[in-house]
């Protein structure tokens, strides 16, 4: 076998990355009763009691890896026995774990469990520390403490340094851990949704996707991108020996507190508030390398935007859309193209739903008439659930007692299958994350004709085109005309910096926003309430242009219509109107 070496040995000291305390490497010594350096034999060497404190008995004994011997030099090797049916990327992990390469040993599986289970044993005798669930049996690693920093522009311009001083050893190198930890920083720091790292034949390019759009950050030498790429797939937990498949994953990351940075200066705080955000991991290969795509889900970034009025949505259009919210039958459907905000339009709304009917006279929430009309028993409680892929946002963490749970179709878990045993679990309000085919679509029309209320969310470029899509989907339009209660469109536009709070460049451009004169981003909606002359045409499976047609004569803001509002008060521009939605109408 090859030797294995980690791409991602930590970013501090190798102590520090495996969370053992201070004078650790004294107490190994102590432990040590045998520095002989014999490969059948290592159980007392100071490599043995390191091993122990990093590898958990259950993964060594699993896959059938126990230390053996190590290499003196400057780039040290640590010597494993492992089985000839031991897969390289549990030697790798086991690497990762203890900051070290590994040389791989194929010997008898037999002989390695019996030396796993004497070595452990001894070491329990002798009382030295045994690793706890570090690397667990199926290779799932616990979240990575991500590294921040108080001047990132200064610390990756040190990073990359040091890493283009031999870019043809960068396998093991700290420097390579502290640079993804640095982009990923940066990246939330921006309030990034997206990371591209894009590999060139002359250089790599890392791209975040900031407001909907991608911007080039950065440019990084060619030779790193294949250590950038193992380092995301051990967060990932995903194959790193496989290079020639697409391949996904999840990681997640906490912002930890002050800690020191590489050019010594101390994070404050408030920079890296400790909080747990989730990634999103695709990996593609392509003529140059593999790309890798990194979705970021930041819970602490999206609990203000639970509420309509951040979701920028006009004061006539949420009287009306709660409205169809508090029924307590029927469909209510948010469509538009991916990234333009649906789930959290549907996340908004679940805690409007959970406030009514536990606080109806809750203030901010709704005004006029509309709040006395749909005011609720006080203290009646609510069995909401979900089913989503993956589930975006925590909504424990908004205070909703929600019960979310993610698509998982190796464990035959789909919308459709889970939408099914949701049903088993009497609940009032069902959040189906898409529909998007035609089982799904059947069981959601039954779900809402037989005394529940559906949210869900579909891909069609308008309100009225979503009438069109369930029937092509194979719905009798009858079952539509009964169940469907309102259809909200909506797009998502970027905002003229300073438009908001008067300060920014009020659109000329500046550092914060890349120059391009604009940050933040506000909701364009329309929507489509279907009242009994609407029911009768869809009914009739009349062209999804009539149901338009008919929606704007009773009064229906189309989403063009309401882009030039924003651009008239200066929200917005025409131009990025024209961009997003262009080709609606």
């Amino acid at each position: 076998m090859p030797v294995i070496a980690p791409h991602n040995s930590s970013s501090v000291d190798v102590t520090d990355a495996l969370g053992l305390d201070a004078g650790v490497e004294d107490a190994a010594r102590e432990v040590a009763g045998d520095h002989g350096h014999s490969a059948g034999n290592a159980i007392g060497s100071e490599f043995a009691a390191r091993f122990v404190r990093a590898i958990p008995y259950e993964f060594a004994r699993r896959h059938l890896i126990a230390p053996a011997n190590e290499i003196s030099g400057q780039d040290a090797a640590f010597v494993v026995r492992v089985a000839a049916s031991t897969r390289a990327t549990a030697i790798f992990n086991a690497g990762v774990a203890l900051g070290r390469t590994l040389r791989p040993v194929v010997e008898d599986g037999e002989a390695i469990a019996a030396a796993i289970d004497e070595l452990y044993a001894r070491a329990k005798s002798q009382g030295q520390p045994r690793a706890q669930a570090r690397l667990s049996a199926n290779e799932d690693a616990p979240p990575v403490e991500l590294e921040g920093s108080s001047d990132v522009e200064a610390d990756l311009r040190t990073t990359l340094a040091r890493l283009d001083a031999d870019l043809l050893h960068t396998s093991g190198k700290s420097e390579v851990v502290r640079l993804v930890d640095l982009v990923l920083f940066e990246a939330l720091t921006r309030k990034a949704s997206d990371v591209h790292i894009h590999p060139l034949a002359d250089r790599t390019l890392v791209r975040y996707r900031l407001d909907g759009v991608l911007h080039t950050v950065r440019e990084l030498p060619a030779g790193l991108a294949s250590a950038v790429t193992s380092r995301v797939k051990v967060m990932g937990r995903m194959d790193v020996a496989e290079q020639r498949a697409p391949q996904d994953g999840r990681a997640t990351v906490t912002l930890g507190h002050a800690r020191a940075s590489a050019v010594g200066a101390a994070v404050p705080s408030s920079a890296a508030a400790a909080r747990r955000v989730d990634l999103r991991l695709s990996t593609m290969p392509t003529t140059y390398g593999e790309r890798v795509v990194i979705r970021v889900l930041d819970n602490a970034r999206s609990t203000h935007l639970l509420s309509f009025s951040a979701l920028g949505m006009p004061a006539h259009v949420q009287e009306q859309f709660l409205q169809q919210a508090a029924r307590t039958s029927g469909i209510v459907l948010v469509t538009g193209p991916t990234g333009s905000g649906k789930t959290t339009t549907l996340y908004t709304t679940l805690k409007w739903i959970t406030q009514q009917r536990t606080n109806p006279a809750s203030p901010g929430l709704m005004t006029g008439s509309a709040l006395a009309n749909l005011q609720r028993s006080s203290g009646c409680e609510l069995n909401i659930m979900t089913i989503e892929d993956p589930v975006e946002y925590d909504l424990s963490i908004a205070g909703l007692a929600v019960s979310q749970t993610p698509v998982n179709p190796k464990k035959n878990v789909t919308f459709a299958t889970g939408l099914r045993h949701i049903l088993r679990q009497d609940p009032d309000v069902i959040m189906v994350g898409e529909v998007r085919d035609e089982e799904t679509a059947r069981i959601a029309v039954q779900a809402s004709l037989t005394g529940h209320l559906v949210l869900s969310t579909l891909h069609t470029n308008d309100a009225a085109s979503a009438v069109a899509r369930l029937i092509d989907l194979k719905v009798e339009p009858f079952l539509v005309s009964s169940s469907l209660a309102a259809v909200l469109a909506q797009r998502l536009v970027r905002c003229v910096h300073g438009s908001h709070n008067g300060s920014g460049c009020d659109g000329a451009g500046c550092e914060a926003c890349f120059h391009t004169g604009y940050q933040g981003r506000t909701g364009v909606f329309e929507l489509l309430a279907l009242d009994e002359q609407l029911r009768e045409e869809v009914n009739k499976s009349v062209p999804a242009a009539v149901i338009r047609q008919l929606a704007i004569a009773k009064g229906m803001t189309t989403l063009l219509r309401a882009g030039e509002s924003l651009a008239k008060a200066r929200v917005t521009t025409m131009a990025e109107v024209a961009r997003v939605i262009q080709g609606v109408e």
